[in-house]
């Protein structure tokens, strides 16, 4: 033990001295990331807060033929403004990027509704617009709105009432929690806690394997009286550590930028107090073992820096794909599940901003079978490199 600590001692100091590489592994993934992540939330919900407020200026061909609509529409805090002369001018003002939504009144629409047959209005936008569908959306629930009072006022006319036209009722009971509700966007936090452990000892992975074949230094090391078991073990020893310091720094900047997210307003309380943060921490750890043991077992098959980058970028993504299929199926937390590292991670953690309680053998499963399949790729490692080939 004492000389794989003097590796492992020896690959941190070296990595250390790399200040570049350092800060690009250290910073760029587990602090850039969140902030990416708590600007992008935060511009996302403040513009959907603004364009439900504000008022939509809406081009109108034919106000003048449908009175009561506009007034209605203006109820809704939707202004009708004057729009272009005909419906295949509107639709180029929309092709454009002129308009982003324009309501068409027919010239019979009048006849129509007086006629008790379902009158016409076109709505122009463009759905490849995200910002133009949202105000059509708006546009076309105030419209639907307004032929609903029409309908009702219709009905009451003719001296019936409007509810023999509702035969059923529907109360809908909700049962999520604000904590539940936070998880729909704070569930992918698990990618970034991932990537950023490992982009905390990809290059230490690299450079102590691959990097030291290229720079013709690996002969020296391996001549050393040291077994090449005791120098893997401190060479992985070493990445675990910088791959756990850069998850530390990825959870923190989370518990800080979330602080900063208005999500209050959406309903939503994310349950992200230091507790959870140690928490993830500690059920997260197990995969640094796995990951350090993976990325050292590809970069040990590669013969330079560029070519251990090259197979590392396709590693990085690799422990994503099981979060990404469940998340696409909204899946739930189930015994098998915790079986495949990095899902069972991510599961657990979606539990807890949930504020849900913790299965214990869900836990325990996570641990063990992640921590089994690291110690395997770790004695893997050091069977390689125990082949006389290894330096060809």
């Amino acid at each position: 033990m004492g000389t794989t600590f003097t590796v492992f001692i020896k690959e941190v100091v070296d990595n250390i001295r790399d200040r570049r590489t350092l800060m690009s592994a250290l910073l760029m993934g587990p602090i850039f990331g969140p902030l990416l992540f708590a600007f992008v939330i935060n511009l996302s919900i403040e513009r959907s807060l603004e364009n439900a407020e504000q008022t939509l200026e809406l081009p109108v061909i034919g106000a003048q033929r449908a009175p009561n609509l506009v007034s209605f529409l203006r109820s809704r805090n939707i202004d009708a403004v004057g729009g272009p002369a005909d419906l295949d001018a509107a639709m180029e003002a929309v092709k454009t990027g002129e308009h982003d939504v324009i309501l068409v009144i027919p010239e019979d629409f009048a006849e129509q509704l007086a006629g008790m047959t379902p009158a016409l209005v076109r709505i122009v936008s463009d759905q490849a617009n995200r910002d133009a569908d949202r105000d059509a959306r708006r546009l076309r629930g105030a419209v639907r709105d307004y032929g609903q009072l029409l309908s009702g006022l219709r009905i009451v006319a003719r001296g019936v009432n409007p509810r023999a036209l509702q035969a059923i009722n529907i109360d809908e009971v909700d049962v999520s929690t604000p904590s539940g509700r936070s998880a729909i966007l704070l569930g992918m936090m698990s990618y970034f806690f991932i990537f950023a452990s490992l982009m905390g000892g990809m290059y230490l992975a690299i450079d102590t394997t691959a990097g030291e074949r290229e720079r013709g230094s690996l002969e020296p090391l391996l001549s050393l009286p040291v077994t090449r078991s005791q120098l893997i073990f401190g060479k992985i020893a070493a990445t675990c550590l910088f791959m756990a310091l850069s998850m530390l720094l990825s959870l923190t900047a989370f518990y800080f930028a979330l602080g900063f997210m208005p999500l209050e307003q959406l309903g939503m309380t994310p349950n992200f107090g230091v507790p959870v943060v140690l928490a993830t921490f500690l059920i997260f750890l197990p995969f640094v073992l796995l990951g350090s043991a993976l990325m050292t077992l590809v970069a040990s098959f590669t013969k330079s820096y560029r070519e251990a980058q090259t197979w590392l970028s396709v590693v990085l993504l690799a422990p994503t794909l099981p979060i990404l299929v469940v998340s696409i199926l909204m899946l739930r937390p189930r015994t098998e599940f915790m079986f495949i590292p990095s899902l069972s991670q991510h599961l657990l953690l979606v539990d807890m901003v949930k504020n849900e309680p913790i299965n214990a053998l869900h836990v325990a499963i996570s641990v063990l079978s992640t921590l089994f399949i690291g110690i395997v790729l770790t004695l893997l490692c050091a069977r390689l490199y125990r082949r006389e080939g290894l330096l060809g």
